[in-house]
Formats: C-alpha cells, sequence, structure tokens
C-alpha cells in the first residue's frame, strides 16, 4: 500500500515537472539591446534622456507592470500594461535631470514584467561638467 501511494506521488510530482517545464518554454522574454547607457559629461542643471530598446524574444505576450526609478532625479516612461506580441520592439524612455552638484551619477530603474526574467535593472550614468568647478567656489 505504502509502495503505490509513493508510485502515486512521484508521478504526480513529475507530471507537474514537466507541465513547469512547457510552461517555462512559452514565456515572455525581455531582451535589451543595452542596459547600460553612459550620457558622457553632461551640463551642471541640464537634462538628459536615454532610449532603452527592447524585444519579445519569449514565445507569449510581454507585460510590463512597472518602471521604478530609484531616485527623484529619474524619470521613466514604459508601455505599462500593454502587451507587447512574441518579435515586437518596444521601448523605455529614461530621463535624467541634474540639479546636484556631485561630479558623477550612477541612477537605476527596476523594471518589472511577466517575462522568464521578471525584474531587470536599467542604468543611467554620467559626469556632471563643472560640478567640480561650483562646488570649490561654493565651499569658500
Amino acid at each position: 500500500m505504502k509502495k503505490t501511494f509513493l508510485a502515486v506521488v512521484c508521478c504526480i510530482m513529475m507530471t507537474q515537472g514537466f507541465a513547469q517545464t512547457s510552461d517555462d518554454a512559452n514565456v515572455p522574454e525581455i531582451t535589451f539591446e543595452k542596459t547600460v547607457y553612459d550620457f558622457g559629461t553632461i551640463e551642471l542643471n541640464g537634462k538628459a534622456e536615454a532610449e532603452f530598446v527592447f524585444t519579445n524574444t519569449g514565445k507569449s505576450p510581454l507585460i510590463i507592470r512597472s518602471c521604478d526609478v530609484t531616485c527623484g532625479c529619474t524619470a521613466a516612461i514604459c508601455p505599462k500594461n500593454e502587451p507587447i506580441k512574441p518579435g515586437e520592439k518596444s521601448s523605455i524612455k529614461v530621463t535624467y535631470n541634474n540639479t546636484h552638484l556631485s561630479s558623477s551619477f550612477n541612477k537605476s530603474v527596476i523594471i518589472n514584467s511577466n517575462a522568464k526574467t521578471p525584474t531587470i535593472n536599467l542604468i543611467v550614468k554620467g559626469v556632471v561638467a563643472n560640478a567640480n568647478t561650483v562646488n570649490t567656489a561654493t565651499s569658500h
């Protein structure tokens, strides 16, 4: 009796394992052309914009659930809750507003989706021109 019960449980577990594998093959997948955008040098109190292009390389519609920024100086516009068909391209636009005197920056935008890899971190970075000069002048 115990052997029969164990055999049934094993069969159920194996069936569920195969079902998950076949489901994984049909999930959407988000593939970015690049995940880091280097603005280089931007002006103090300047604004810089980047566009992160991606493709749904999976086999079912991709849904971007959220685009969360890590600070108030960064904004992101994404195709939130709009199905992106397999093979279709779209993009996320990121704007960085430099209002601080720091000489360099490295900001993140966290993308959450229904993809096989559900969370992706996009980064914008760069250096602020004349920030060191301004910092030195204001410190005296």
